[in-house]
This record gives structure tokens, C-alpha cells and sequence, in this order.
């Protein structure tokens, strides 16, 4: 795991918001850091800590709570590096709030032995912004075919294993790696989609798509894949992070699966709980992803499925692509958007129009997401890391994709107003990020 130099002077929070979801406590309150660790918290109006010694700031109310953590970031380190850097993703994750990243094994070369885990550990340490975690390849390449090093990429420090956004189309395959992948107490995730449905399309199969023109595939193709997962899974006794969900129909399945009692999770991605499919608008190819956008129902339901704790991680999805490969035609665009800086303000629009309440959304995103792949942070406990975030809940915000600190500027939020403004962010109690 990453390790960081630690803050040598303490740091005091006074007269913030106090946002903890492992206390399910959302109110009043302080908190000091000290040498990397969080050391006091208090509740309510307590006292000021006076010291020359210790740097205070004053929150004005401001909501103070653990740094983001995000399962889902995609750089072009190593092989694509005009698309993003470490180096570059980690400035755009600390001016989102976002204190920990997974990236995403599709590299080139892909992360599918021991010492590609290791140059992105090393290249890491070296940046000293955010932690940074690589999630393994699944299979050799990604390709589907054979299981990768996935026990000696674990020993290494990935935090689980992936083939990205390739489906593992073969069912033997995927048993394989779930029962080898339990022996090692190793998480898979894997986004459910059939391929041979979802080839070739480009949108989610509606009445829209086709007076759009646009190939599409049946959202069913998600629900389908997810079947098999689900009892491979009941076979294996594997651990399964579902990528993505996007559909209702999916839902239906994961609700099932979960009640069997299943060590199953799922995320879903913020443009998904943000956009629906009429978002593409006139062709724009910012808004073409992989899930697609699909119809209002099914997004209205994934919000739900949030609320309720069907879902139980969110994801930034964070996708470069640099312009030339968005100004192509819908159906040959890349697919992506950018969103380690647009996380945080776009989740807080489901508060602000009372989809969903505060703590809940606050724990998609941070003790969740700790939880799943082992992590002590996402909580505001005395004893936990100092990985923290300061932000503004009301600060009226209109997203220009231009201004963001990506290298890649295909954000999906260009144009739209938020509420929510990142003031702070501390890794291991040291600033990384302060808004000027």
C-alpha cells in the first residue's frame, strides 16, 4: 500500500458540519489531525483547540467529511499518457475531494502482472498527492482467454481484479478466476453486459434511439450477463463487485441475489444517477458512455436503489479522451467522461433536490467504498488516516469543462450548474488541495 510523508504541524477544523456515516452522525462539531491521524473529534459547539502550535480553520459551517474514495478511475499511465497521467489524475482527484483512486487495469501494457502493480505503487509514492491503488487485470491482456497473476499481483497491492469495460464472455473462465479468487480472499468485479446483444451499439435500445438512428442494445443484455454472474457466484462463494449498474431490470436481479445473502456489491456511476439517455441531445458525444444512458425510469430507479442501499458504492468512472476521439461521429466516439472534480458537487445535486439524504450519499463514497476493498479510511474517528475533505454544500457552481485539471476535458457535466465547491482536501493531514 502507498505509503505517504505525514503532515508535521497539527491541523484543527472548528465550526464545521461534521459528516460521519460509520457514526451516522451529521451536525455540529470539530476535528483535529496530528502526524497523519485524526486525533479529536468533537460533537456539537465544543471547544476551540487554542495552541500556536496548531494551524485552525474556521469551516463557517462548511461540511467537513472523510476524502472520497473512488473504485473507478481510468489514467493513460503507463502507454497513453496524453490522455491523463497518474500524475495529472491525482491533481484533478485532491480538487474534487477525492483523498484515494483505484485505476483501472486497461493500460498499455495492461496490469496484468506484479511489476506493472508495482512501476504504478512506485510512480505513486513518487507523485505524493493522493493514494493511489491498481486494481489487477482479470485475465492475461484482458483478453478474456486466460487468468492472470492474480495471487502474486494481490501480494503486490492490487485491490482487486478486473478486465475493466471487456466483459469475460467465457463462463468456464469467469468460474475459474471467482474460485481462484476466493482462495485468495480477492474481490472481482466485472461490469455485466452480453456481448453478443451489446456489440456494435452505441445507445440504450428505446424510442429514442431510434429516432436518433443510433445502434443500440436491449438493457436487458445487462441483466442477462448479471444472471450468469450471479450464479456463478452462488457457485463459487466468490466475492463480486457488479460495475456499474445501470438498469432496472438489472436491479431486479441484484435485489434477488442480495437477499440470497450473497457477498455480492454493486456501484453505479455518477452520470448514470445524473443523465438519462435524452441528455445526447443533438449527437453530443460527451454524453456517450459504456453502460449508455438509458431512460429516466431506469435512472430514477437506480436513485432509488442508492437510497435504499441496493447500490452501495457510486463511482466517478473517470474516463479521458482527448478531443480528437470525442469530435468523430456518435457511433465511432470514444466512449467516457471525465469526473474525479465533478463527483462530489454532482452526488450533492441528489441531496439538494431531496432524491436522497446527505449521510447516505456521503457513504457511497467513502465508508463504502473503504469497506470493500479494506481500506481504515471513510470515517471521521479518532485513530483513522487524516484523508479528509472541506466543502462549501451551497456554493452555486456552473462546470466548465475547459477550466478542470485533467489533461482530457470530455466532462459530461460541461455547462451544468452545481452546488458544492471542494474548499480543502488533506491526505495523511497534509493540504493537497486548498481552493484559492
Amino acid at each position: 500500500m502507498p505509503e505517504h510523508h505525514v503532515s508535521g504541524r497539527p491541523i484543527a477544523f472548528i465550526n464545521a458540519r461534521l459528516v460521519d456515516p460509520a457514526s451516522g452522525y451529521d451536525g455540529p462539531g470539530a476535528l483535529m489531525a496530528s502526524e497523519g491521524r485524526i486525533v479529536e473529534v468533537t460533537h456539537g459547539d465544543g471547544p476551540a483547540f487554542l495552541s500556536p502550535d496548531i494551524r485552525q480553520i474556521d469551516c463557517n459551517g462548511a461540511m467537513l467529511a472523510p476524502g472520497l474514495i473512488d473504485l473507478r478511475v481510468k489514467t493513460g499511465e503507463p502507454g497513453a499518457e496524453p490522455k491523463e497521467t497518474l500524475k495529472s489524475a491525482a491533481r484533478a482527484a485532491a480538487a474534487g475531494g477525492v483523498t484515494s483512486i483505484v485505476v483501472q487495469p486497461d493500460t498499455d501494457p495492461a496490469v496484468d502482472d506484479p511489476s506493472v502493480v508495482d512501476f504504478i505503487l512506485r510512480r505513486a509514492r513518487d507523485i505524493e498527492l493522493v493514494h493511489v491503488y491498481p486494481a489487477g487485470a482479470a485475465t492475461k491482456g484482458l483478453a478474456g482467454k486466460a487468468m492472470a497473476e492474480i495471487g502474486l499481483m494481490h501480494e503486490a497491492g492490487c485491490v482487486y481484479v478486473t478486465d475493466a469495460d471487456r466483459p469475460i464472455v467465457d463462463s468456464k473462465v469467469m468460474r475459474r478466476l471467482l474460485s481462484y479468487a476466493r482462495g485468495q480472499n480477492l474481490m472481482v468485479a466485472h461490469r455485466p453486459a452480453d456481448p453478443w446483444l451489446t456489440d456494435g451499439a452505441a445507445a440504450t435500445e428505446s424510442e429514442f434511439a431510434g429516432r436518433m438512428g443510433l445502434p443500440a442494445a436491449p438493457a436487458i443484455a445487462e441483466q442477462i450477463m448479471l444472471e450468469r454472474d450471479v450464479a456463478l457466484v452462488e457457485l463459487t462463494g466468490a466475492r463480486l463487485l457488479v460495475d456499474q449498474i445501470s438498469a432496472a431490470c438489472a436491479l431486479e436481479t441484484l435485489a434477488r441475489a442480495k437477499g440470497k445473502g450473497l457477498p455480492i456489491l454493486a456501484t453505479a456511476s455518477i452520470n448514470h444517477l445524473t443523465f438519462n439517455e435524452l441528455d445526447i441531445g443533438d449527437y453530443r458525444t460527451f454524453w456517450k458512455l459504456e453502460p449508455p444512458l438509458r431512460g429516466e425510469d431506469d435512472r430514477q430507479a437506480l436513485v432509488e436503489a442508492l437510497v435504499s442501499g441496493l447500490v452501495d458504492i457510486v463511482v466517478s468512472a473517470h474516463a479521458p479522451a482527448p478531443a480528437e476521439d470525442k469530435r468523430l461521429p456518435f457511433e465511432e466516439a470514444a466512449p467516457g467522461s471525465i469526473g474525479l472534480e465533478t463527483l462530489l458537487p454532482a452526488l450533492l445535486g441528489l441531496w439538494h433536490d431531496g432524491s436522497a439524504p446527505l449521510l447516505r450519499l456521503i457513504e457511497t463514497v467513502t465508508l463504502a467504498p473503504a469497506k470493500a476493498i479494506g481500506l481504515s479510511a471513510g470515517r471521521l474517528s479518532v485513530g483513522a488516516p487524516a484523508d479528509l475533505v472541506l466543502c462549501d454544500l451551497g456554493a452555486p457552481r456552473v462546470i466548465d469543462a475547459a477550466q478542470l485539471t485533467s489533461k482530457s476535458k470530455n466532462s459530461a457535466f460541461d455547462g451544468r450548474r452545481l452546488q458544492g465547491a471542494v474548499l480543502m482536501t488533506l491526505v495523511d493531514g497534509r493540504v493537497v488541495y486548498e481552493a484559492a
